[in-house]
């Protein structure tokens, strides 16, 4: 039989089926749930009437949706001060103003209410005063909860599961967390703040960016084949352009296409998910010339995904972003080790969800979803008789008017010599391939759905590392070939498939990659939207 369709067997190695209510990773969820505990202190100082609460109210209005936060937290801590000691602001007061009065920075499109009249609290509430002001106390804890809930938290889970987002979100009690920092007397929003660490990163990141905006930011036109050696006056705009998004330190006078340029565009192009080489293409052009508006959308928009996932986990753990075509393997957060992937195709796309890996298979079947068999394997058994001898398949019996038939273990398995399970209903797993040149593609979107992994023997080590029977050795002997053989992890390792478009890499540098599913595009309007809701207010 051709070749061709061997390899579409290859790249259609999994298929996808509608995902159905089934329940989710107790362990993961009670991790994610236990990433804030908070705790409420016992402190017993100056106090103040609880009904300064309902009068506050009455003349913020705005504040009202957070009544319920607002009377929890102070009558835990029976109405005393918390942003006042000896009748002074705390430091941690001063850094919660900040970022209210410049909430621009926070990926938020809206602003919190009564900015102007916090602003005004807090110059007459330091120094002049030497007593607690009760008016300032609340705004700085009703704000807080504003802050809380637009930066921190985010939109519902209407949004994010609307913005095919199926991981579960994490959960933050915030009456606990704020009573914990104002304890602890934290000043440090970016060390403490209850978000994953992306999102801070990010966030510096899209202060720079909004001052790149008030800049002028015009298309480069370049002469077509421009190369290393030229010289010529448009180089003097790809490198201010390089200068002013961090990848050229030199002179950006000089309009010699020279070797420090050079090495500029290898590093604008690492960060942008292109082909290395230095050279000034069609696609380097095109990511330079996008608008700095749409990067400023591209991190508003990986600012929100960031406020929906965990803040940290204290275990191994796996993350696959699907428009970088990475697998990262971390522990306790420390990433140990990356690696390309392949992922599902625009038309098959690779869900985002999380699993716990229970299982390594060696040598597996690959058990052929229903739909490729039904539009690829019998039109191909109908032009050939031997179709299914010449690919190593068998008929294992019928289903729904349809055989169900599985490719035996080899070197033409599509699933390679191993795959990595954690029991899903998006019929999707981590597995090898024996087409191994697709990892040298820029863009890797080439398969039904599932994930082809470019080191699956140093995935394998890393998951059976408990395992000591299981040395580096034995696991390149058990993927040379033999029957079929599972084994079960000794403990789960959780893995997350996510979508980031924009996120910072080990060496802080900002990332930019294509929105290949379409997925950034939705999640804005949904922000835009919501923006003008927060508006709203007196």
């Amino acid at each position: 039989m051709s070749t061709s369709i061997l390899l579409l067997l290859c790249l259609s190695a999994c298929g996808q089926q509608q995902p159905q209510k089934v329940p989710g990773s107790d362990t993961t969820i009670r991790k994610w749930n236990q990433t804030i505990p908070g705790n409420f202190s016992s402190q017993s100082k100056t106090a103040f009437d609880s009904l300064k609460i309902a009068d506050f109210l009455r003349l913020y209005p705005a504040f009202k949706p957070h009544t319920q936060e607002i009377y929890t937290f102070y009558s835990h801590r029976r109405y005393t001060y918390a942003w006042f000691e000896n009748g002074r602001l705390i430091e941690y007061a001063s850094n919660l103003s900040n970022r209210i009065l410049n909430f621009q920075h926070e990926g938020v499109l809206g602003n919190p209410p009564y900015q102007r009249k916090l602003d005004s609290l807090m110059f007459a509430g330091e120094p002049i005063k030497k007593q607690p002001d009760t008016e300032l106390e609340l705004m700085l804890t009703a704000q807080y909860f504003v802050l809380s809930k637009l930066a921190w938290s985010g939109q519902d889970a209407t949004t994010s599961r609307s913005a095919n987002w199926n991981l579960p979100r994490k959960k933050v009690n915030y009456e606990e967390y704020l009573d914990s920092l104002i304890s602890t007397r934290s000043t440090d929003f970016s060390k403490d703040e209850p978000v994953y660490r992306q999102y801070e990163l990010l966030r510096k990141y899209l202060i720079k960016y909004h001052t790149l905006a008030t800049q002028k930011w015009l298309p480069i036109n370049i002469t077509p084949g421009i190369k290393y050696g030229d010289a010529s006056l448009v180089v003097c705009a790809v490198k201010d352009r390089l200068f002013k998004l961090g990848d050229f330190k030199g002179d950006t006078s000089g309009k010699s296409y020279d070797e420090e340029l050079n090495e500029a565009l290898k590093r604008f192009q690492d960060r942008h998910g292109l082909a290395v080489n230095g050279v000034l293409s069609k696609e380097t052009l095109a990511e330079l010339n996008v608008p700095i508006q749409k990067r400023i959308q591209q991190i508003v928009v990986n600012m929100e995904r960031s406020r929906w996932l965990p803040v940290r986990l204290n275990s191994d753990y796996l993350a696959v972003n699907i428009p970088e075509f990475k697998l990262h393997v971390y522990h306790a957060d420390s990433l140990l080790w990356s690696c390309n992937v392949v992922v599902g195709q625009t038309m098959h796309r690779t869900s985002i969800f999380y699993g716990d890996i229970k299982y390594v298979v060696f040598n597996p079947y690959w058990n052929i979803p229903p739909g490729i068999v039904r539009n690829e394997v019998l039109p191909a058994m109908s032009r050939n008789p031997a179709y299914l001898a010449t690919h190593h398949m068998e008929i294992t019996g019928y289903r729904d008017g349809l055989p169900v038939i599985r490719q035996k273990p080899g070197s033409d398995n599509a699933l390679g010599r191993v795959k990595f399970l954690f029991p899903n209903s998006y019929n999707i797993y981590l597995h090898d391939t024996p087409s191994k040149s697709l990892f040298g593609e820029t863009s890797r979107a080439f398969s039904h759905g599932c994930i082809r992994v470019s080191e699956p023997a140093l995935l394998a080590a890393f998951l059976l590392k408990s395992r000591e029977e299981w040395t580096p050795e034995r696991i390149e002997q058990g993927m040379r070939g033999g029957p079929e053989k599972m084994i079960t992890l000794k403990q789960t390792v959780p893995v997350f498939i996510a979508y980031f478009t924009a996120f910072i890499d080990r060496n802080n540098r900002l990332n930019f990659r294509k929105d290949i599913y379409g997925f950034d595009v939705r999640l804005s309007e949904a922000l835009t939207t919501s923006g003008k809701t927060i508006n709203q207010h007196p």
